[in-house]
């Protein structure tokens, strides 16, 4: 019975914690997204051509899909969709973006990296760039009609520091700008490729002297995206995606991983359960003559059974018990060991999500297993009939 104890509380404690901790990186990754390319975005026109592949004559490029439906990259006019999108209830912020590309001069070198022209104020309402900022400031950068912010891994790469002077050329020529600020998202992708300019010297560098290339909204609940999305893209014709579309790979990654890792802890538990299994029929077994004399002195299978059922439940609830105890000092703890992690999300440590939840589907869990383990040997004893057992032929 000390050893099915045993692997209830470390089933229960494994299962709180590993939870615990794919639920809180789910989530810090997802508040990294929503920071960094935000909870709404407008991003193309969509026209409608039965035309296999024509260009239409006000777009230079178009693309078609199934259905005779062409996406037209960019938004011609961003002022008058931002005030359509504004009156959209549950709408809070919008800022359209002109995205590009260029090659970063600096230090006698060369870096490929990808231009956003921005409004500052309304970008730090829909995204959270001003958290972001690891070296100098957004004030230098407001304050400075060339000034530029750099993403992390691009200055590691040019040994850059605040305040160099550096040249951002495309098709138009180079354009001498100065580090304002680094900034740190912790996605990989987006800091080593991206740079924040002025969106008038955005414009000018990349010869885009109207539209934008995409807007991107925030809105009072990100998890109701996907029904603004769909209500922004019916309004304006324009092609809309939400961030749950736009991550839904990783979003399907962090699920499969907390199913895998509950089925691998939840073994724990099962062989916890078979070991109180054994327990519970040896003690039938060893228990027969006195479970006869109970049956005897009046006793009914009901109550025999639930002499069993009663033990195996006093030691789940202990287990659970026990085992939640254990499982919020392992997070706590867990939550305090230091670690640096870059690529999809930023952290120098182990992140936790606590969830009333995990420590309810760790208890139903264990109280499964374990009441199945207990209710075949009290079955079987509440079977035992006291003349079999006195006549020896009780099996």
């Amino acid at each position: 019975m000390l050893m099915s104890l045993s692997g209830i509380v470390f089933g229960v404690a494994f299962f709180v914690v590993t939870q615990a901790q794919t639920a809180g990186f789910q989530a810090h990754f997802i508040n990294t997204i929503l920071g960094v390319n935000g909870m709404v975005r407008v991003e193309d026109r969509i026209r409608s051509s039965g035309k296999p592949l024509a260009a239409e004559a006000d777009s230079a490029f178009g693309v078609v899909v199934a259905g005779g439906v062409r996406y037209i990259p960019g938004i011609e006019y961003p002022e008058a969709l931002q005030e359509t999108i504004a009156q959209i209830p549950g709408v809070t912020a919008s800022s359209a973006v002109v995205r590009g590309n260029a090659v970063l001069s600096a230090n006698f070198r060369e870096y490929d990296c990808k231009p956003h022209g921005i409004d500052l104020t309304s970008f730090v309402a829909v995204s959270d760039l001003a958290k972001q900022i690891v070296d100098g400031s957004l004030a230098a950068f407001s304050e400075n009609p060339f000034g530029v912010l750099v993403g992390i891994r691009i200055a590691n790469r040019l040994k850059l520091n605040v305040g160099d002077s550096i040249l951002l050329q495309s098709t138009t020529g180079p354009v001498r700008f100065r580090v304002s600020a680094f900034y740190e998202t912790g996605i990989e992708q987006v800091d080593r490729e991206r740079v924040y300019l002025h969106q008038a010297a955005a414009r000018s560098l990349l010869n885009r002297p109207v539209g934008a290339s995409f807007i991107q909204i925030a809105i009072t609940d990100a998890a109701l995206a996907p029904e603004f999305a769909e209500r922004i893209e019916q309004n304006t014709g324009y092609y809309t995606a939400s961030w749950q579309e736009r991550e839904k790979t990783w979003i399907q990654v962090f699920r499969v991983l907390r199913i895998s890792s509950a089925l691998t802890i939840s073994t724990i538990i099962l062989i916890s359960g078979l070991g109180m299994f054994n327990t519970l029929v040896m003690i039938v077994t060893e228990k027969t003559r006195e479970i006869a004399i109970l049956r005897s002195m009046g006793y009914t299978r009901g109550d025999i059974s639930g002499i069993f059922m009663s033990l195996g439940g006093i030691i789940l609830a202990l287990g659970i018990m026990l085992g939640w105890v254990f499982a919020l000092v392992a997070t706590y703890g867990i939550s305090r060991v230091p670690i640096r992690i870059r690529g999809i999300f930023a952290s120098d440590h182990f992140i936790v999500a606590w969830d009333i939840a995990h420590y309810i589907w760790a208890a139903v869990i264990a109280s499964v297993i374990v009441l199945i383990a207990s209710y075949l040997p009290a079955r079987r004893a509440a079977r035992l009939e006291p003349g079999d057992v006195i006549r020896g032929s009780s099996t």
